[in-house]
């Protein structure tokens, strides 16, 4: 069984739910969502292996992980996953860096796509957008203090603020450009792609990009480490690379 779900508010059902059963339990960040659920459906066509899915964003996870919340593997971002291995509750020698993503520019799929290589044109395509989708800050997004000390840097913090359009994570952002809700947005590349009726009009310029690995690693608690060392092996194994690239990931540096 495959379940998705990405509000901290249903981790108390996912405690009560969570106990039974032989599924192995994979905690992941928002930002490799999209490509995990895919390689997840694919695996348990494969090997019969069942799976719960749990998605948040960084700030949801730490909540979830630090409630006690079981998991058999955890796939986040590598500052938080420096936050778990300090507390000793993760399998030392389990951790594999999997890849990093960018941030990106999103604009609906038809609508003209600004030029947002430089970061002069990536402030006027912000500051003539009458609408901007980001992520709501007290989501606790791993890339909010980066952006928002980009935002700073090009002095649009008071656009951006009264032009936002708050969503509750990346995915979300990227699905209300498409949507028409927002007329341009900013999250994670990988969280743009997958969405049908957005359009990645370019990554973040080189000189304001910020670049996040993402790490997975096995919980000292886990009830099928084995499972989930075989899990993590097929993520990195050289026929997925393509595909890690496909969904926005570069090589981990």
């Amino acid at each position: 069984m495959l379940r998705v779900l990405s509000l901290i508010a249903l981790a108390s059902t996912l405690l009560a739910t969570s106990a039974a059963g032989a599924d192995l339990k994979v905690t992941s960040a928002g930002a490799v969502r999209g490509l995990i659920a895919q390689i997840i459906d694919d695996y348990s066509r494969q090997t019969g292996q069942k799976f719960e899915f749990t998605v948040g964003t960084t700030g949801q996870l730490r909540a979830i992980i630090g409630s006690g919340f079981p998991a058999d593997l955890i796939i986040t971002s590598a500052p938080l996953m420096g936050e778990l291995e300090k507390t000793g509750n993760v399998t030392p020698g389990s951790r594999v860096d999997l890849g990093r993503v960018g941030i990106g520019i999103v604009v609906r799929d038809g609508a003209s796509v600004p030029d947002v290589s430089t970061a002069d044109g990536f402030k006027t395509a912000l500051v003539d957008a009458p609408r901007i989708a980001i992520v709501d800050p007290s989501s606790g997004a791993v890339y909010d203090p980066h952006l928002y000390g980009v935002y700073q840097r090009l002095g649009i913090t008071d656009v951006v603020t009264k032009k936002a359009v708050m969503q509750v994570g990346g995915k979300e952002v990227a699905e209300a450009v498409a949507a028409g809700q927002a007329d341009i947005g900013v999250t994670f590349i990988s969280e743009i792609i997958p969405i049908k009726g957005a359009k990645l009009a370019g990554p973040l310029p080189s000189a304001l990009q910020g670049y996040v690995v993402y790490a997975a690693a096995i919980p000292k608690a886990s009830t099928d480490p084995a499972a989930a060392r075989a899990f993590i092996d097929a993520l990195i194994s050289p026929a997925m690379a393509r595909r890690w690239t496909a969904a926005g990931f570069e090589a981990p540096k």
